[in-house]
């Protein structure tokens, strides 16, 4: 049986390829995986990522069908609606929905820490500054995901809802941003980061994030 086809970019790189990958590793869906290394070019002007996704962008995940989904909540949404008790999404309505909120907010939001903290696992770098706006955008994901966690985690887990959903793949980029660019969190938050360098899947996505030889410049010496 032919399996969904999920292309990414750069694991390195790219943020938004590791969130619905992450997504379908935990809810246990079998996908083939196509790398299209990303380069400064832009949105829409790889023509092998123009080939396979009608967005221009990655991810992109063609399912056995030929139908295709472009967008990394959208994937991850279709991840939960295969394997509900997966539990990508919690149970309670309440708790869903703030769940949901809270992906929302970083699918669409968080713009100064997208663009001061680029994600490249394989750097680390000290003495890294950053804007007001960004340190407000810093505090906003630690009040966020610590609050979410506070209400609604669970004694014997460390993710934020009580378990591993979409709200912890959404925000497994960030965790590495804070890493490479050694910004200080609270130790609530830290202790998730380290919850989630230590998730099998996250592991070996960051293991073969370090094997890879691409590069992006400006990624790597800004």
């Amino acid at each position: 049986m032919a399996l969904p086809i999920l292309t990414i970019g750069n694991k390195n790189y790219s943020s938004w390829s590791m969130r619905p990958w992450l997504a379908l590793k935990w809810a246990g869906i079998a996908f083939e995986e196509r790398i299209i290394p990303l380069g400064p070019r832009g949105m829409g002007l790889n023509p092998d990522i123009v080939a396979v996704s009608p967005s221009g962008t990655v991810p992109v995940l063609e399912l056995p069908d030929g139908e295709k989904i472009w967008d990394t909540l959208s994937i991850c949404e279709w991840a939960y609606e295969q394997a509900p008790d997966a539990g990508l999404w919690p149970k309670d309505a309440v708790a869903r929905a703030l769940a949901r909120s809270a992906t929302c907010e970083m699918h669409s939001g968080f713009a100064a820490v997208r663009q001061t903290f680029p994600m490249n696992l394989k750097r680390v770098k000290a003495g890294h500054e950053w804007s007001e706006t960004a340190q407000a955008q810093v505090q906003r994901i630690d009040d966020l995901l610590c609050g979410l966690k506070s209400r609604f985690g669970s004694t014997d887990s460390p993710f934020i809802m009580g378990h591993r959903t979409i709200v912890d793949a959404f925000y497994a980029p960030v965790a590495t941003r804070f890493r490479t660019y050694q910004v200080p969190v609270s130790a609530a938050l830290q202790a998730w980061c380290e919850a989630i360098f230590q998730d099998p899947d996250f592991a070996a996505w960051d293991q073969a994030a370090q094997l890879e030889t691409w590069t992006i410049a400006e990624t790597d010496v800004a």
